[in-house]
C-alpha cells in the first residue's frame, strides 16, 4: 500500500486527504482517530455500491456500519428532494448529532451527502470516499456543499469541510470509460491554473493516463490533491484566489443548464468550458495563442465529448447570468495568462463572449463533434 497524507488547513480545523492505492484499507483506522461516533451512515449510489461496497465495507469494518442509504448520482438528483429523503431516512435510523455520515461515490454523491451532514442537526461529522477522479480530485476537497436549483447550479449549499478524506486510486479501475475521462478534464483545469510542469507532463503521457497505470495515477492524483488544498487553505469561502478553480466553469455550468443536466458530465462540461475559455482570453487579449492552442490541443486529445447544444449564444448568456459567481450583475471568467496562470476577470464585453459561443461549436466540430 502506497498512500500520501496531505493536510488541508480549514477554519474547522485541518483535516488529512490520505491518496494513493490501497487507501481505503486504512478506513477503519483512520475514522477511528477522529475519535467516538454514535453511529456511522454511509451515503452512496446503486452503482458505485455495486462496485465498490465490498471493499469498503472490509475497510471500514461491516460491523461498524449502522445504515447505508441508496440515492441516485445524476445530475438531476442533485437536488433539496434528494437532501429531504436522505435526511428523514437518517430520522429513522435514529442519527443523533454525534452521527457520522461517509459519502462513497463521485461529485454529486459527495455534494449532496455533504449538505445533508452540514444541515442534519445543524452538523454532523462527514468523511468523503471519492470514487470518481473529479471527486478525488476536486471536489471532496475543500468544503464546498451544496445542490442545483432549477435556475441553475450549485445555488443552495454551505461551506462545511469534511474530518477525512479517503481517495484510493484503485478504485478508480471501476470507472467506465467516459467517466474516467471527464475526470481527467478536471486535470487539465489544475495544470492550467497552477502546474506548468504538470501541463506538460499531461501532454507527453496523455495516452498513458487515458489507460490508468499505476504509475501516471500515483503520479497525478496526490499531486492535484496538493494544489486544491494548497488554493482553498488560502481561500477558503470562495472570496478570491479561490475562484481561479473555475476556469472553464462558466460556459460548463451553463451548458450544463440548457441542456438540464442531461447530456453532459460534469468534467465533459468542464472540458467544453475550457476550450471556450481559452478562446475567450486569447478573444479579448488575456490568453497569448500559443496557450489557447496547446489548451484545446490537449483537451480534444482526452477524446470525443456529447455534442454543443443547437440553443442560441442568448440562452447560454442567461443561464450564465444565474451563475453564482456573478457580481453587481457582471459575468465573471477565469481567464488564462499562460500555462500554469490563472485569474479571474469581470469586465469581460458580451459581445466577445457571445463572438465565442456562436464560433465554439464550429471550432471543434472537426474532430467528429456534430452539434445538435
Amino acid at each position: 500500500m502506497r498512500t500520501k497524507r496531505i493536510e488541508v488547513q480549514s477554519t474547522a480545523g485541518a483535516y488529512s486527504v490520505v491518496c494513493g492505492a490501497g487507501a481505503i484499507r486504512c478506513a477503519g483506522t483512520e475514522i477511528a482517530r477522529l475519535g467516538e461516533f454514535s453511529s456511522l451512515h454511509i451515503v452512496s449510489s446503486k452503482k458505485v455500491w455495486r462496485a465498490v461496497g465490498k471493499k469498503v465495507q472490509r475497510g471500514v469494518g461491516a460491523k461498524n456500519i449502522d445504515a447505508v442509504h441508496i440515492m441516485e448520482d445524476a445530475e438531476k438528483h442533485k437536488s433539496l428532494r434528494t437532501v429531504e429523503l436522505l435526511a428523514r431516512e437518517l430520522v429513522k435510523e435514529g442519527a443523533e448529532r454525534k452521527a457520522l455520515l461517509v459519502a462513497v461515490g463521485g461529485g454529486v454523491v459527495g455534494d449532496v451527502a455533504g449538505f445533508v451532514a452540514a444541515s442534519y442537526l445543524r452538523g454532523v461529522a462527514l468523511v468523503q470516499i471519492p470514487t470518481t477522479v473529479v471527486a478525488q480530485v476536486d471536489s471532496s476537497i475543500g468544503g464546498k456543499t451544496g445542490v442545483n436549483l432549477p435556475e441553475g447550479k450549485n445555488l443552495v449549499g454551505a461551506f462545511y469541510p469534511p474530518r477525512l478524506v479517503l481517495s484510493d486510486t484503485e478504485l478508480l479501475h471501476t470507472l467506465p470509460e467516459r467517466e474516467f475521462r471527464g475526470g481527467i478534464a478536471e486535470i487539465i483545469k489544475h495544470a492550467v491554473i497552477a502546474d506548468e510542469e504538470m501541463f506538460a507532463y499531461l501532454e507527453a503521457n496523455l495516452e498513458r493516463v487515458k489507460r490508468r497505470t499505476r504509475e501516471t495515477l500515483d503520479y497525478l492524483i496526490p499531486r492535484n490533491v496538493a494544489i486544491k488544498a494548497r488554493i482553498v487553505a488560502r481561500d477558503e469561502r470562495e472570496s478570491g484566489l479561490r475562484e481561479v478553480l473555475n476556469f472553464g466553469h462558466t460556459f460548463a455550468h451553463a451548458l450544463e443548464s440548457v441542456t438540464r443536466y442531461r447530456r453532459y458530465q460534469h468534467g465533459e462540461a468542464v472540458a467544453w468550458g475550457m476550450m471556450a475559455a481559452a478562446l475567450l482570453g486569447h478573444e479579448i487579449g488575456v490568453t497569448p495563442a500559443d496557450v489557447a492552442s496547446r489548451i484545446v490541443a490537449l483537451v480534444r486529445r482526452l477524446g470525443p465529448l456529447p455534442p454543443w447544444p443547437r440553443v442560441q449564444p442568448g440562452s447560454l448568456l442567461a443561464a450564465m447570468r444565474s451563475d453564482k459567481k456573478v457580481r453587481g450583475g457582471k459575468l465573471r471568467f477565469v481567464l488564462a495568462p499562460g500555462i500554469g496562470q490563472a485569474a479571474s476577470y469581470g469586465d469581460v464585453p458580451v459581445a466577445a463572449v457571445e463572438r465565442v459561443l456562436r464560433f465554439s461549436p464550429h471550432l471543434f466540430c472537426d474532430s467528429g463533434q456534430a452539434h445538435g
